[in-house]
């Protein structure tokens, strides 16, 4: 096998030490080498394709040169989150700008303050993202007082860390009133997670505000909380229809538990979009090919990502950026799965729903 090139080697072809080497190739701060040496180094590590230790250059640095993101959910929903791909391809495509590495990390819900000072203090990683933030997340304040370099992707109002996202509770709002210039009014909601996630929460009280705009009364009843994926979209839309017949539209707060609410309609006998209209949450690539197309709000997630990342790598570097809050545009994308009510049809279908339960 070819000899693996060390920096012992590019120190004897440069006719330097090995301590210079490491001082010219890590750029480590405040020592002073001639020009010409530091040349020198660089013709001969070009020259023996010289391939730094990472690890080794980590400790002459004091970096990692690499950030972590870390999700606060279990693996197994991870591994079927359709909205993830995104909001890596954007991280990724930022990080390979830089010259960084990623790390991915699951926090296990009440070991976040361990996790996150561990991976900064044992210099895993030089700075983080956080993904799909919980309101009650102890960590974000130890992350403040330790000065760690992080973002938010999401908002939590609580924290003074950097955040990026778009605005949850008004896009949430726009879906809404969608459905209400339809003239549906008997309008379920399904969550996208536990409202203990900020996203979910806000995205709850753009459902409420769009009803307090119209002046309708919003029904507690009327919501159920979903679990991030589809199975949980079908459970909760059951538990909907079947507790309130009268309704003919939802607004699903995520496109990947949308999928299984609009599995759960279609079982009912209800079509889409004639007797039941649904808006879901995020556009994710399949929305636009379910049948029928998926009404939702189209969220930039790898613009979310990408603009977490350049705003973390400013603060890695020092900088103190004027404005702690990103927020980006999401707007409205109809499709097939929403349609005006219509009122004698509409009537007509549920006597006929209601006289089948009866019937059983």
């Amino acid at each position: 096998m070819k000899k693996r090139i060390t920096s012992q080697d590019v120190a004897d072809h440069a006719g330097v030490s090995r301590t210079t080497v490491s001082f010219v190739l890590n750029d480590v701060k405040g020592i002073s080498i001639r020009p010409e040496t530091r040349n020198r180094v660089l013709n001969a590590s070009r020259e023996l394709g010289y391939v730094p230790n990472a690890s080794a250059r980590a400790l002459a640095s004091n970096q990692a040169n690499t950030i972590g993101l870390l999700m606060t959910r279990a693996p197994h929903y991870i591994a079927t989150d359709t909205f993830l791909p995104q909001i890596l391809g954007g991280i990724l495509d930022t990080v390979k700008t830089y010259r960084t590495s990623l790390l991915i990390e699951w926090v296990e819900p009440g070991q976040q303050v361990e996790t996150y000072l561990e991976l900064a203090q044992a210099k895993h990683i030089d700075g983080m993202i956080l993904m799909v933030p919980r309101l009650d997340d102890s960590g974000l304040s130890a992350i403040e007082q330790a000065e760690i370099p992080a973002v938010i992707m999401g908002k939590i109002p609580s924290s003074k860390l950097y955040s990026v996202d778009i605005d949850n509770r008004e896009s949430a709002a726009i879906a809404l009133r969608h459905l209400l210039e339809l003239g549906h009014r008997n309008i379920g909601c399904i969550t996208n997670a536990s409202t203990l996630y900020s996203s979910a929460a806000q995205r709850l009280e753009g459902y409420y505000l769009a009803f307090e705009e119209a002046g309708l009364a919003p029904r507690t009843e009327l919501v159920v909380e979903a679990d991030f994926n589809s199975q949980s979209g079908y459970d909760a839309m059951k538990k909907l229809l079947n507790r309130n017949p009268e309704l003919t539209a939802a607004f699903v707060a995520s496109d990947n538990v949308a999928v299984g609410a609009i599995h759960a309609i279609q079982e009912s006998g209800r079509n889409i979009p004639d007797d039941f209209s649904i808006v879901g949450f995020d556009d994710i690539p399949m929305s636009a090919h379910l049948g029928p197309g998926l009404t939702t709000i189209h969220v930039p997630a790898r613009e979310i990502a990408s603009q977490s990342c350049h705003l973390l790598m400013r603060i890695m570097q020092g900088e103190a950026p004027e404005s702690r809050s990103i927020t980006l545009s999401a707007e409205l994308i109809v499709r097939n799965s929403t349609a005006v009510l219509r009122g004698d049809a509409y009537q007509s279908n549920v006597v006929s729903m209601l006289a089948n339960q009866n019937n059983v």
